[in-house]
């Protein structure tokens, strides 16, 4: 991470295309692009097509300054609009990553037919407005040449396609394969996995087997030798379109819908009664008003019911549940309600995404890129002390650093005779858990700032903390 005596830091994940680099200055997210890109840039600023990807917001906001700035040693400077949260491939449900290959391959239509195409095809090349998704990398777009195959095909199958295919096809969760390799599954191990009869599933022949063969066949030739082969074969861009064309009536067919799971049914099965309920969203929405937050995290998220609640008073919810079906199921009906406030993501907080990439900082981890203005940590608290195993001084440590300073943490503790943490204590072994008591527990959050109201729930056997952080 390279930073300038004018404070201007370069991106630690933007490093692989050398003609650009995305640049944090004073707030903004800038992008330096040297000679050649800059070129490809001002024909793709003049195009109509870019024009309207940018009037439909599929692409984020970009403009050049003009000037360049002095500071800057590129030969020309874009400026983007700001994401709200950056999240990652791994992250998203089955649902949201089906629409941001979608997105990808229309923005690459769209771009050949005006003469451009995309370098990449990685699923990093988007982001999320909410539930809908945007293209983040401009400096991908250059000129098409004739006789030359999409450079972007293989990220694209690696990042997208295949962890589609694996979830369509066998009904396995993808994250934790795009969580283990930044670059994606290779074609080889999705060939081991569609053998037999498999192998006849829709897209694996052409996409699994032949692009492995093909990629087998070509392993000692230089890239420039391939494309060469292929103009001599008559190779032609409208050969590209009908690849394209034909990828996005595959990823249509995917659609998924995973079943139910033990989760998906919590808010009807959990132990709370309705008085309970009430009680719990008069206070989200109290603290919700009270801190006018800009970025708010509902830890725990289940079907988003307090997500929705703060994103009433929110400029942004980043709403984060473990169990891929939920938030699949979340999305959805966030993306029918026309909601773009609230980002639903996959994420197991006992094991929270870490850094990846080169160096372990290509990818932010999850810790590193959440400070929230309010976090909420409803029903959380007992599932990681009792069923995860984690001390309650590491739990209120967590949830404390996902909380920025002077920022409101609302926390639920669940007594130890609640029928939900009886049910979690009732095959452990007796001392196990000494110390999960209300009293130990807010000792703790003393330690990590002020209470400023207190809430027992109608039950009798729930605890409400709304707490301002380092105060």
């Amino acid at each position: 991470m390279a930073v300038s005596d004018l404070g201007t830091r370069v991106d630690p994940g933007s490093f692989r295309d050398p003609g650009n680099r995305v640049l944090h200055r004073r707030g903004e997210v800038l992008r330096g692009l040297d000679e050649r890109s800059a070129r490809d840039w001002r024909a793709l600023a003049a195009s109509d097509f870019f024009r309207d990807l940018l009037a439909a917001g599929k692409v984020c906001g970009t403009e050049e300054l003009v000037p360049t700035p002095v500071d800057v040693p590129w030969a020309a400077v874009l400026r983007h609009e700001r994401i709200p949260f950056v999240s990652h491939p791994y992250e998203w449900s089955y649902g949201m990553l089906r629409e941001a290959a979608l997105l990808h391959l229309e923005i690459l239509r769209s771009a050949l037919a005006a003469g451009f195409t995309t370098k990449d095809g990685s699923a990093y090349n988007l982001q999320w407005r909410g539930t809908a998704p945007v293209f983040i990398d401009v400096g991908s777009f250059e000129p098409a040449r004739d006789g030359e195959p999409w450079a972007g095909y293989r990220q694209f199958c690696q990042t997208l396609l295949y962890p589609l295919l694996l979830q369509a096809h066998l009904g396995l969760d993808f994250q934790p394969w795009l969580r283990a390799r930044i670059d994606g599954i290779e074609a080889d191990q999705m060939r081991r996995l569609f053998s037999g009869v498999r192998r006849l599933r829709a897209g694996v022949p052409t996409h699994v087997h032949l692009h492995g063969a093909m990629q087998a066949r070509h392993a000692g030739t230089s890239t420039s030798e391939v494309r060469a082969q292929l103009r001599a074969a008559g190779y032609s861009r409208e050969l590209v379109l009908a690849t394209v064309r034909g990828l996005e009536r595959l990823v249509r067919r995917l659609d998924h819908r995973p079943g139910e799971s033990h989760w998906s049914d919590y808010q009807r099965t959990c132990a709370y009664s309705v008085h309970d309920r009430r009680a719990k969203e008069s206070l989200v929405d109290r603290a919700a008003a009270e801190a006018t937050p800009g970025l708010a995290l509902d830890l725990g998220a289940n079907d988003g019911r307090y997500a929705r609640i703060v994103a009433r008073h929110a400029e942004y919810v980043v709403a984060v549940e473990q169990d891929p079906a939920v938030v699949d199921a979340l999305y959805r009906a966030l993306r029918t309600e026309g909601e773009r406030r609230i980002l639903p993501l996959v994420m197991d907080l006992a094991d929270p995404s870490p850094g990846g990439g080169w160096r372990g900082v290509e990818r932010a981890g999850f810790a590193d890129r959440a400070r929230g203005d309010l976090v909420l940590a409803l029903a959380l608290v007992h599932h990681l002390a009792i069923g995860r195993n984690v001390p309650l001084a590491e739990v209120l440590d967590q949830l404390a650093g996902l909380t920025a300073p002077g920022g409101t943490l609302v926390v639920e503790f669940v007594h130890a005779e609640d029928p939900m943490a009886r049910r979690l204590l009732a095959n452990r072994p007796d001392g196990l858990f000494p110390d999960y008591r209300r009293e130990a527990f807010e000792r703790l959050l003393t330690a990590h700032g002020r209470t400023v109201r207190r809430v027992e729930l109608p039950s009798g056997t729930r605890t409400l903390y709304q707490v301002v952080v380092g105060g």
